[in-house]
């Protein structure tokens, strides 16, 4: 490989299953408001380029999935119950009773000055974000396996007493009496919330008491009307049910008036033909499980979930013992909130969520940052943790499938959304799930690296008009997505595109005359972008100024089949590997060229970005140029490009 292969290695160090699906941008935080619409809104964008080569993808396993019914046949494709008992590495330790714990970001496998960065862009947001600041406090916590390198809480948890709709101004509560952010404080997690009911649901599909492709109205009669008897339990778990997005329940005076409301609710399109975030799937979820368990889901949430994995601090409805540490939300009066209740602490934010008692399918669960770092190690083992497992490996799967593969950009699981740039930023991949709330809350997983984010806020403290977008979130994404190192081989530093919204740069190698057609141009290229939105190009000049496309051919570090680029450019997720990268210089035998690398990134989330490693161009009879050599490398030219360690 002309020197390439000391530098081609494995990016992370930690990884997990591959699999593969495409990305998607939303424009507003997930969860609902009130008084109409979810804050959610879609867009779509270019299909992603995932993992390519052998194996099956988790959108292409989404897909046949459906083509041949459902979960039966993943659970024929996936790890049961024996290969559980001997399955990877992670999970085997995770059945032996290992914990979360503390530890320094070098024990975890990750980079301290990014870590810290986290922390950073966190406390940002605490002043003008661009006029208000966009939550009065948050606790971030992060880590990779076992490891919590990162638990730390910025600003203040009760901070305003009042607000004044009329002239957009607060009454602060005396500095005495503020409480301030603390590591261990207790959110309303709002629509994360939806996570919960969908394990509950994917538990009652492992055991055999519901099946994914059935119709609801199998286990819920009175969920006829209007087309509703067409709607299946996944098109309520992945938002395709037709269904609107919201119905205003705390408007009933009776549970009788809510239930008749459900009822009464008609698809606004075929089940099945479009994706809408809808937090009536969820309610709706949350009473066929009741009916079929004979438990409310609260009870349900304690003994199947909170209960074995120790997650004591998770729970609907907590006690009044537990306002104290418990972050405060909004100053709810009309006309932004559906309810005059004042400030809200200790209670639901959420209006309907309130009115149907605080137990709801869509909202209600109240946590803190451990617990749900609980939760996400347990999913990213497969379903354990300290050897108590609430999920089967397979049924852990069918959260983290593509079902939506009919609707690019929207990538769901049972619950879990998918690949999603708009709020995970550089964290998110073709592995990557999570969800947000709209009270401020998220949390990412990656098993590609292990990794897992969240990100607790009181944001519609005082006002949800106060707060806009998922700013925060991407920004704690793309410095922790830096936190994770990408090493070559040799251990020493490569070129960098750097992860900047809107940014670009050229890596140009100085004028190069091949005297032949068997010219070549070789290096180790590693790259993570926003499908469609940015790319890595590489290109070729007689004079520096006009430049055309060079196409190439990859090869993964691992083996397989080289993927030709015609094009001259690539973009999406390479997998979190190096590629060897060769470029034919045929028809520029004879005549001076210039050589360059481009990076553009056009809109406002980016992936993990381009690294470029061990250039060389040669012949078989003599060597051009080497990247290694002092001499040479003093002849690139950089424009936007780093030499970086990470």
């Amino acid at each position: 490989m002309d020197g390439v292969t000391g530098a081609v290695g494995n990016g992370t160090g930690a990884g997990g299953a591959a699999s593969a699906g495409t990305g998607t941008g939303r424009a507003a935080s997930a969860g609902t408001g009130t008084g109409g619409a979810a804050s959610a809104g879609t867009g779509t964008r270019a299909g992603a380029a995932g993992p390519r080569g052998g194996g099956l993808s988790r959108r292409r396993l989404g897909a046949r999935l459906l083509a041949l019914g459902g979960v039966l046949v993943l659970h024929a494709a996936l790890p049961g119950p024996a290969g559980a008992a001997a399955g990877g590495p992670a999970e085997r330790r995770a059945l032996q009773g290992l914990r979360l714990r503390y530890g320094s970001a070098r024990r975890a496998g990750l980079l301290d000055a990014h870590l810290e960065g986290v922390v950073e862009e966190a406390r940002r947001f605490l002043g003008p974000s661009p006029e208000h600041p966009y939550y009065a406090g948050a606790v971030v916590l992060a880590g990779r396996g076992r490891t919590v390198a990162l638990h730390r809480a910025v600003g203040h948890a009760v901070r305003y007493a009042e607000y004044d709709g009329r002239t957009d101004r607060v009454r602060e509560f005396p500095e005495s009496e503020r409480i301030a952010m603390a590591e261990d404080t207790v959110f309303d997690l709002a629509s994360l919330t939806k996570l919960f009911t969908s394990i509950l649901a994917v538990q009652q599909i492992e055991r055999g008491r519901l099946e994914l492709e059935a119709p609801v109205f199998r286990y819920l009669p009175e969920f006829t009307g209007g087309g509703k008897e067409a709607i299946t339990v996944r098109q309520l778990l992945t938002h395709t049910s037709g269904l609107r997005s919201w119905a205003p329940f705390y408007q009933q005076p009776s549970r009788e008036g809510q239930l008749r409301l459900l009822w009464s609710v008609r698809p606004q399109d075929t089940p099945g033909t479009v994706y809408r975030y809808s937090d009536l799937n969820l309610i709706s979820l949350q009473l066929l499980l009741e009916r079929i368990t004979g438990r409310t889901l609260d009870v349900l949430l304690h003994d199947e979930i909170t209960a074995p994995l120790g997650m004591h601090r998770t729970r609907y409805n907590p006690p009044l013992s537990w306002r104290r540490v418990t972050a405060a939300t909004e100053v709810q009066r009309p006309p932004w909130s559906g309810l005059d209740r004042g400030l809200v602490w200790g209670e639901v934010h959420d209006e309907n969520a309130y009115a149907l008692g605080g137990v709801a399918g869509h909202a209600g669960v109240f946590g803190t940052a451990w617990d749900l770092a609980v939760l996400a190690r347990t999913l990213l083992d497969g379903g354990v943790y300290a050897g108590r497992r609430i999920l089967r490996p397979a049924s852990v799967e069918l959260l983290f499938t593509d079902y939506n593969t009919a609707f690019p950009g929207d990538d769901h699981g049972l619950g879990f959304e998918l690949y999603q740039h708009w709020y995970m930023g550089a964290m998110a991949t073709p592995h990557s799930a999570g969800h947000t709330g709209f009270t401020g809350t998220s949390i990412v997983l990656d098993p590609s690296t292990d990794t897992f984010l969240i990100l607790l806020g009181n944001s519609v403290h005082p006002v949800r008009t106060w707060r806009a977008g998922s700013a925060p979130r991407v920004a704690v994404g793309n410095r922790f997505a830096r936190a994770v190192p990408v090493r070559t081989r040799h251990g020493g530093p490569a070129w960098f595109s750097g992860i900047t919204p809107g940014g670009s740069g050229t890596l140009t190698l100085p004028p190069l005359t091949p005297a032949t057609d068997t010219a070549r141009l070789r290096c180790a290229v590693w790259w993570d972008t926003v499908p469609g939105e940015g790319a890595f190009h590489l290109e070729a000049s007689a004079d520096g100024e006009t430049w055309e496309p060079l196409p190439f051919s990859t090869l993964r570090s691992t083996g397989g089949t080289p993927e030709q680029w015609p094009s001259g450019s690539a973009s999406g997720w390479s997998g979190r590997i190096w590629h060897r990268l060769e470029a034919p210089l045929t028809a520029w035998a004879g005549r001076a060229v210039r050589l360059r690398f481009r990076h553009t990134a056009t809109g406002r989330y980016v992936g993990r970005g381009v690294y470029v490693d061990v250039v060389r161009v040669a012949e078989p009879t003599r060597l051009l140029f080497a990247e290694d050599r002092p001499r040479d490398a003093a002849l690139i030219e950089a424009v936007g490009w780093t030499r970086s360690a990470d």
